[in-house]
């Protein structure tokens, strides 16, 4: 995430192109927002669920896709022209470490759910990547970023379910992280970038863009917008931080692990079922799990092959309850 890329538009001119600072510093601040609302969910003040579903799922996916846009862009712009090593190297170990701290911290603040390959493992692999196709028609890596988007919707398989190959993204079932981001289909979204960097250049879009002076209201989302990784590693933790020392003195309401369970596997639910359906499905999920003594291991996360084979036996036996029990409500 790494943001002072030099834009090299033309033999003989560089500079910075201030909307793409703007740009950057806008997805930043959209990144905020869903991390203060996800540390408001995890601190009991809304719903579970909430940022895992529906529209802020959604919203979380375009702020992940515009940040590996921008990164191909940014490869294009500092290294079209001739990749420059030195700084290259640089920027890549910066991000390299940043990733590396986050695994680590995640490790032991959240075992269940740490970021083993998040957004800025992603960034990394996708920078090395990346410079491979910076040469290339932009027509042609346009069809290499479709091909790697659509790749997990028509194959997936056990092979990939390996702790060893979870960061390749084609595992049958994703593995549980609060930052999810494998190779497949994210860097789909770099390439699209790098292509559109290189459309951008050919057809002299870059240097009508470049002469673009936003105002002095984009100054502070060009600040941030150049020191993404900073901003990025800092925000949470600030965040975060405001959030527990306000549940310190007006702590949420408090659910039992029954009632947030309840909550998450609707949320879930219903984005493909309807609302009837989820609830009897639910219920029985919930009855289920907890004859079962299995509820504090989902709840944590700590799904091992056993207890996922009961948990997919539970799902299909109430799914098949809940339909039998749908068919036999008189119609309104």
């Amino acid at each position: 995430m790494p943001s002072d890329q030099t834009a090299q538009l033309r033999p003989g001119t560089t500079g910075r192109i201030e909307a793409l600072d703007v740009a950057r510093g806008m997805a930043l601040v959209a990144m905020a927002i869903y991390h203060f609302t996800w540390d408001l969910e995890f601190f009991g003040y809304v719903l579970p669920g909430t940022t895992g579903f529906g529209g802020w799922k959604l919203f979380a996916r375009c702020i992940a896709s515009s940040f590996l846009f921008l990164v191909g862009i940014s490869l294009v712009l500092a290294h079209g022209r001739g990749i420059r090593w030195p700084s290259f190297w640089r920027r890549f170990a910066m991000v390299a470490s940043a990733a590396a701290a986050i695994s680590a911290v995640t490790f032991f603040a959240v075992p269940g759910a740490f970021i083993f390959f998040g957004i800025l493992h992603q960034i990394a692999l996708a920078s090395l990547l990346g410079l491979l196709f910076l040469r290339l028609p932009w027509r042609l890596t346009l069809v290499v970023a479709i091909a790697v988007v659509a790749v997990p919707q028509f194959f997936r398989a056990e092979v990939f379910d390996h702790p060893a190959l979870w960061w390749v993204g084609l595992a049958p079932v994703n593995p549980r992280s609060n930052d999810y981001v494998p190779l497949f289909p994210w860097f789909g979204a770099v390439l699209f970038g790098i292509a559109a960097a290189r459309l951008a250049i050919d057809g002299g879009l870059a240097a009508l863009l470049a002469a673009l002076h936003p105002g002095r209201w984009s100054r502070p989302l060009q600040f941030i917008g150049r020191h993404s990784l900073a901003f990025y590693l800092i925000h949470q933790p600030v965040l975060i931080g405001c959030v527990w020392l306000f549940a310190q003195l007006f702590p949420a309401p408090q659910q039992t692990p029954e009632v947030g369970f309840r909550y998450s596997c609707e949320a879930s639910c219903k984005q493909t079922r309807d609302e009837a359906f989820c609830a009897r499905y639910c219920a029985c999920m919930l009855d289920n799990i907890e004859a079962s003594g299995d509820l504090p291991k989902v709840l944590a996360g700590e799904m091992d092959d056993e207890l996922r084979d009961r948990v997919t036996g539970a799902a299909g036996l109430c799914t098949a309850d809940a339909e039998t029990d749908s068919l036999e409500d008189p119609a309104p």
